[in-house]
């Protein structure tokens, strides 16, 4: 009987009886509009998901201009093409560096080796940035189009353990070697 007669006397204050609906209604507006938001979010998170497995799955590439490009480095020689070692190991660089400005990377750095540790095989290594999915496709790409690539050593490092302007790229250091027939064809 003391609580109805509180709410009694709350009531029979028009101000106060306003100030408790506006404050009830602000509280279950903000409820609903943290529930839809987090629903949203949740939602998002699926659809990325749900992407990413099809992508992983091979359902769908990545993209139709990677998927065709991709299809045209498959074809050609297995060998580098060139008629000296350091046309060879230009277009070593060509194909790696046009692979990662392809899939949406920046090359922040390369370096050739034209001696190499083995006879006819020329190797590099370039500094990229590139996103996840990026990445995926590019060491595909280098692998399994022509020439043959092979992708000796790869380092990530994410984008939370350095700071710049990568914006949500991985910064990836690559190691990529390729066998050239030389010059006696």
């Amino acid at each position: 009987m003391n609580q109805t007669a509180t709410l009694r006397k709350l009531l029979s204050r028009p101000f106060s009886a306003a100030a408790l609906y506006f404050t009830i209604v602000a509280l279950l507006v903000f409820v609903i509009v943290s529930s839809i938001a987090d629903l949203l979010g949740q939602r998002a998170e699926v659809a990325a998901s749900a992407a990413m497995l099809e992508q992983l799955e091979g359902r769908r590439p990545s993209s139709a201009r990677a998927l065709n490009a991709a299809a045209a480095a498959r074809s050609g020689s297995p060998f580098l093409e060139g008629t000296t070692v350091t046309i060879a190991g230009a277009a070593l660089l060509q194909r790696v560096t046009a692979a990662v400005t392809r899939l949406g990377g920046n090359v922040l750095s390369s370096q050739v080796d034209l001696k190499g540790t083995k006879a006819d095989f020329l190797s590099m290594i370039a500094s990229c940035e590139i996103d996840q999915p990026g990445l995926q496709q590019l060491l595909y790409d280098l692998e399994a189009g022509m020439p043959f690539l092979f992708v000796d050593q790869l380092v990530v490092q994410s984008p939370s353990s350095f700071s710049g302007s990568g914006e949500g790229k991985l910064r990836v250091l690559l190691a990529v070697s390729g066998q050239w027939q030389g010059s006696s064809k």
